[in-house]
């Protein structure tokens, strides 16, 4: 396991490194540049900004520049929002993205595991259609569709829930659902394939044979396996669910890294457009490492290499 762990680290760094150079050549390759304004600089102004920024470097020396800095967790001061360096940037907004990708994410189990577990038990019923319907749907809707319909059900007509902003817990109920809604959809029918699969099993047979309820062999016996699609998909899932928090942070005008994200990428701020970009690199990765290792956990014949 050790030896799993840090090799898997050690390609972590590689990637993190390959996207970071090609975030970097890419970014300086668009047209425009993070001190282009509307209103044009006079050069003196403009040559003092470049010379602050490092701009005035070739463009291998800019490169070392920000590689060694980043190697120390430095990643420099944004060039839009002055005097705030994009670590205290980060800092600010990433507990807030992650809270609601944490209330998103608890949407998405409860709902997705619950419907798939039910639908399998009650195989070809009515339940089941209408519980595989409503995950389809879920599925071809995206979060920010979802988001304008529960808008308009829970602010407007049942006005339960505030519009947007943060600071209480009914702050984060209608984004969360919003952003879990489609992975939770995802979760059903993957939940739903597992346990018939399991269901279908030796083992299963023998346990109702042995006069076990029905809730019994599906919760203690069928359930641990039956996950094991489920854990594969969280891996990326939870990484979406952060990424994808982009839009529906904007809707709801919420304070977290998403609005962030959207602006460097539209004002070209390089640096905090490099620390986001990272940022969610890295978070992709640890959660498909942490997939890998539950997979041992759940299913002892998985073998880590």
């Amino acid at each position: 396991m050790i030896a799993f762990i840090l090799k898997r680290l050690v390609w972590m760094a590689i990637t993190l490194w390959v996207v970071f150079t090609v975030s970097f050549f890419l970014m300086r390759s668009v047209p425009g540049g993070p001190l282009d304004q509307e209103r044009t600089l006079d050069p003196e102004i403009k040559a003092n900004l470049e010379k602050r920024y490092h701009l005035d470097e070739p463009l291998w020396k800019q490169y070392g520049r920000e590689l060694g800095n980043t190697l120390r967790l430095d990643l420099g001061y944004s060039f839009r929002l002055a005097d705030f360096r994009v670590n205290e940037i980060i800092a600010q907004g990433f507990p807030i993205s992650a809270s609601l990708g944490i209330v998103a994410l608890f949407f998405a189990l409860s709902l997705g595991l619950t419907a798939g577990i039910i639908s399998a038990a009650r195989r070809q019923t009515v339940v089941d259609v209408a519980l595989m319907l409503a995950a389809t749907i879920g599925i071809a809707l995206p979060n920010f569709v979802i988001a304008g319909i529960m808008i308009i059900l829970f602010v407007f007509l049942l006005p339960v829930f505030p519009a947007a902003g943060w600071g209480t817990l009914g702050h984060l109920v209608l984004p969360g659902f919003c952003l879990g809604a489609p992975y939770a959809a995802y979760i059903a029918r993957l939940m739903r394939t597992g346990m018939l699969e399991v269901l279908s099993q030796d083992y299963i047979r023998t346990a109702y044979a042995k006069g076990l309820s029905t809730r019994a062999v599906v919760l203690r016996h069928a359930l641990k396996n039956a996950l094991l699609p489920v854990v594969s998909f969280l891996g990326p899932a939870i990484a979406g669910i952060l990424t994808g928090s982009l839009v529906v942070e904007q809707i709801f005008a919420i304070p977290g890294l998403g609005v962030h994200f959207i602006q460097a990428a539209t004002q070209r701020d390089y640096t905090l457009a490099m620390g986001l970009v990272l940022l969610y690199t890295a978070l992709l990765y640890t959660m498909n490492l942490l997939v890998d290792i539950s997979y041992a956990y759940l299913d002892p014949r998985v073998e880590l290499e």
